[in-house]
């Protein structure tokens, strides 16, 4: 395993030899000491690479990732995994605003609180928090799972398009065009399986599951007046 302490390297350092090291693929496995909340650590990475972050990570930690595993054993700040395309991103503490922002695919895991808007506009990532969520979180959600372990704040899924959310505990409230759903067998098998890949504990079948009531994005001639 090759370390990286942030004390002596920059993070631009760092980046630049986590690229280098993907197109060779010789050393794999990274550990990075020291982060100090340093910003975009490990940001776009493009292959099968795995790096454990020791500490506590800044704005963008793993943004765009794609195909490598990040495990951050702290808390991180606004946007961790942000637009994310594959691989994985586990923060093993909590995450500050808009995790998992505009993410196409891959698995966000937040064992801790995820702060407001986590999953805004997300595009077909699935992400699991094992704690609570802030207010408007899967805010214009695209596609993708949403999972709360704990409660969810208020504007859940406001303005949500094709995004699925399961929430354990209590919601606030509900955005616009988001309604609480039931939960069929399919729904209990892709929840069971979601909290596996995730390393959480759960009964599926103490879960709610919310989705979009498809009244907003849909064009109705008796709203015309309104345009």
């Amino acid at each position: 395993m090759k370390h990286i302490s942030l004390a002596e390297h920059s993070v631009r350092e760092l980046n630049q030899l986590l690229h280098d090291q993907a197109r060779e693929l010789t050393e794999p496995a990274w550990r990075v000491s020291d982060p100090d909340g340093r910003h975009a650590i490990a940001a776009g990475l493009d292959q099968d690479l795995s790096v454990d972050i020791e500490g506590h990570a800044g704005y963008y930690c793993a943004g765009m990732n794609q195909k490598a595993t990040v495990t951050v054993h702290g808390t991180v700040g606004v946007g961790v995994a942000e637009n994310m395309m594959s691989g994985m991103v586990r923060v093993k503490g909590n995450a500050s605003q808009s995790g998992g922002a505009t993410a196409h695919g891959g698995l966000l895991v937040i064992e801790g609180d995820a702060s407001a808007r986590c999953g805004i506009s997300m595009k077909g990532v699935d992400i699991v928090v094992g704690g609570n969520v802030g207010h408007m979180s899967a805010f214009m959600g695209q596609a993708g799972r949403l999972v709360v372990c704990g409660d969810a704040g208020d504007a859940l899924g406001d303005s949500l398009y094709e995004a699925r959310i399961y929430v354990r505990g209590k919601v606030a409230s509900l955005g616009a065009d988001c309604i609480e759903k039931d939960m069929r067998p399919e729904h209990l098998e892709e929840l069971a399986a979601l909290l596996e890949q995730a390393g959480i504990d759960a009964d599926p079948k103490v879960f709610r599951r919310y989705g979009s009531a498809r009244q907003l994005y849909n064009f109705k001639v008796d709203n015309t007046d309104a345009y």
